[in-house]
């Protein structure tokens, strides 16, 4: 029963996540939807700008904290709807409040971290151990794993609560400047063609923060590469 009430919460976030994923409340974020709905969409926000920010933080902060797939959905769609510079703010927020209701849930269910870790977590520890603080954003800035296994896989690592949130902020942060930048651009794009198509993403809008996205992407590698052959040539000389 004590172990029941551990993973409880953990279990009732997953629980949430798959009925907001299954309702298919996220599909009304598709560009089609937004696009269909942009006029009264702006008219909203223009009427409500505090309740209508509140609320996509409220619906970032959930889908964050549940660890569904469609996180990536409702970033694009705040880009789309406020622009940029406040999408981006606002989305860290919500990004930043997700990230750590999932990782307490976590920490809560893992306890004192005495349990057989899951294989992905186990491969993790070693280089966690020997550099926390550069493997912690490492992960953060690798977008190959998810944030949420991320989220989980810190927690049973017992990552100190303000290196966490640190990289959190810091690496979704800037995450999210490139992502948003990706759903404003897809609003422009949109709004000089009627048709969803490939083609949309040859906009200029859209091209070059996904190419940066693409470029960050690729930095942890590049990183890791150049202090791995850093470590090699000092080795010798040891």
């Amino acid at each position: 029963m004590s172990r029941l009430r551990a993973t409880l919460p953990l279990i009732l976030l997953l629980l949430a996540g798959v009925a907001l994923f299954a309702s298919g409340s996220l599909d009304r974020l598709s560009p089609h939807e937004l696009m269909a709905h942009q006029s009264q969409l702006q008219a909203q926000i223009t009427e409500h700008p505090w309740l209508t920010r509140l609320a996509y933080i409220g619906l970032l902060t959930l889908t964050v904290s549940t660890g569904i797939p469609g996180t990536i959905v409702v970033i694009f769609a705040g880009g789309f709807a406020f622009g940029v510079v406040d999408a981006t703010l606002i989305s860290s927020v919500g990004l930043t409040l997700g990230s750590l209701i999932l990782y307490l849930a976590s920490r809560y269910a893992f306890g004192a971290g005495r349990r057989q870790p899951p294989t992905v977590v186990a491969r993790l520890h070693h280089g966690f151990e020997r550099h926390p603080v550069s493997y912690t954003l490492f992960l953060r800035f690798f977008p190959m794993v998810p944030f949420g296994a991320v989220t989980v896989g810190l927690a049973w690592l017992r990552c100190p609560l303000w290196l966490f949130l640190g990289a959190s902020w810091f690496g979704g942060t800037v995450m999210l400047i490139f992502e948003t930048s990706v759903g404003a651009g897809l609003g422009n794009a949109l709004s000089q063609s009627t048709t969803l198509g490939a083609g949309l993403l040859m906009h200029r809008e859209v091209l070059l923060p996904l190419g940066g996205l693409a470029l960050l992407a690729l930095l942890p590698l590049l990183i890791e590469r150049i202090t791995r052959r850093r470590r090699q040539a000092v080795r010798p000389d040891d």
